[in-house]
């Protein structure tokens, strides 16, 4: 084939997958996103008088999710790599979690809560990282920044429109004997489980075995995938212990899950973002429709860093923006009651989060390519293990309305995410230098989980 008819066929091929691929995943990202963070929403709403629950009770609900979620998130995404249909896996995990969403209308106490939260972290585990597993396993470093960026516009967006959602599902308030904040888990349950369904006929599996594909384009999306990186999930050797393994011993992989377990912590305040605002002073209902546009300017931002990194190869420079902006909305929060400013931070808050996440999730991705389990059970790591933070950040925020304590430790976060991330910038640049110079060097620089084969295909540590 014709250079022209390549740049043809790859470019009718990434339409075809874009079309079929994102909107299923991004649908289905939007309602786990949802589920997990109606909880927030609710608590605008009376949850915690009707289940008698205190402030402390309320921290506890939000990160007992992630007892659940945390642990099974490595465990979900090593048994991806050796099933045949992880489209299917991940819809049908969709229907689980939206049935354990729905059944919190019914709960009577807090405890019952609890049991309940602990349960959807279980079922909900299985996404996130495994999407993006899955999304690695289609499109190459020069498009998958992009895709991750349309995944958190999802988010986003789903978040903005989460507020309205849930100001629409709480005027059913009493409707046949049932509280608001009830009617919103019966309806974003009932959503989730008919598009888990739905989904599941259409989503496909892996490149080489993609019915949406032809044949010709098959081979195509395997061999572009290889050419980057080498051999694609449908010629990997690797066992999945060994790619266990693998991700476990590299210091790579553990800085990147670091700068996770900082970039959640700071993000800990999207599980109280209603809360956050309604100290602003406004009724209920205008203080969850106050809570959509932030998440409106993450996407718009998302979109324009994450393409300008796809085409430039920078990730290093936006993750730093972000956190020079973060600094700048923490400080406002903690400095003055004055709304104007106080919203003008609320804003920014969103952005500065899931900005600087994106970009280490891409560089895992990038960085720790092959062999394909490895790189499985590393997006986990960072999911899971960063994850972490997210059960004891949750007992921050309990001095409104600066939250002192919140946002002091969001500041501090940012300075040890800065630091790791510049150390770990300074490591791959060394790392690339050595992968440019003689065989003894290049063999110093496989130690550090280059592959035999990335080095013969010219491979290095972008971004940085």
């Amino acid at each position: 084939m014709s250079e022209a008819e390549i740049k043809t066929l790859r470019r009718k091929m990434v339409r075809k997958m874009d079309i079929v691929i994102l909107p299923i995943i991004g649908i289905l990202y939007v309602f786990n996103y949802v589920d997990k963070s109606a909880l927030a929403a609710a608590k605008v709403y009376g949850i915690m008088e009707d289940l008698n629950m205190t402030t402390n009770d309320f921290a506890t609900a939000i990160s007992i999710l992630f007892v659940g979620y945390l642990p099974f998130q490595i465990p979900s995404n090593l048994i991806m790599t050796i099933i045949p249909r992880p489209g299917l896996y991940l819809c049908l995990a969709a229907v689980v979690w939206g049935v354990v969403s729905a059944l919190t209308a019914v709960v009577q106490s807090h405890q019952g809560l609890f049991a309940q939260r602990v349960f959807l972290g279980v079922t909900e585990a299985v996404f996130f990282p495994g999407v993006i597993y899955y999304l690695s396993a289609w499109y190459t470093k020069a498009e998958l920044g992009k895709r991750l960026a349309a995944l958190f516009m999802f988010q986003m967006l789903g978040s903005a429109f989460g507020g309205f959602i849930a100001a629409a599902c709480l005027t059913l308030d009493g409707r046949y004997g049932i509280a608001g904040w009830r009617w919103l888990f019966i309806v974003e349950g009932a959503c989730t489980v008919g598009c888990g369904l739905l989904f599941s006929i259409v989503m496909p599996e892996y490149p080489h075995n993609a019915r949406l594909l032809s044949q010709v384009e098959r081979d195509y999306a395997v061999w572009r995938i290889e050419v980057e990186a080498g051999a694609g999930e449908a010629h990997e050797q690797t066992s999945t212990l060994t790619g266990f393994k693998l991700a476990l011993t590299d210091p790579k992989v553990w800085a990147l899950v670091f700068c996770m377990f900082m970039i959640q912590a700071m993000g800990s305040t999207v599980n109280f973002f209603p809360s956050i605002v309604q100290t602003l002073g406004y009724s209920n209902m205008i203080t969850l429709l106050l809570t959509a546009p932030p998440y409106v300017l993450a996407a718009i931002w998302f979109w324009v860093f994450s393409s300008i990194s796809d085409r430039k190869n920078i990730i290093y420079p936006f993750i730093i923006i972000g956190l020079g902006i973060a600094v700048i909305a923490y400080v406002i929060s903690l400095a003055t009651l004055n709304t104007g400013a106080r919203y003008f931070a609320m804003m920014l808050i969103p952005a500065t989060v899931a900005g600087p996440q994106i970009l280490v999730y891409k560089t895992l991705n990038l960085h720790m390519a092959r062999p394909f389990p490895k790189r499985a059970a590393g997006v986990a790591m960072i999911n899971s293990l960063g994850g972490l933070s997210n059960i004891w950040a949750s007992y921050l925020y309990v001095d409104p309305p600066h939250y002192y304590v919140a946002f002091g430790t969001c500041l501090g976060c940012v300075a040890l995410f800065f630091t790791t991330i510049t150390i770990y910038r300074w490591h791959v640049r060394k790392l690339n230098r050595l992968l440019d110079g003689t065989p003894e060097e290049v063999a110093i620089a496989m130690k550090s989980g280059v592959t035999q084969t990335q080095v013969d295909l010219g491979w290095r540590y972008i971004g940085y």
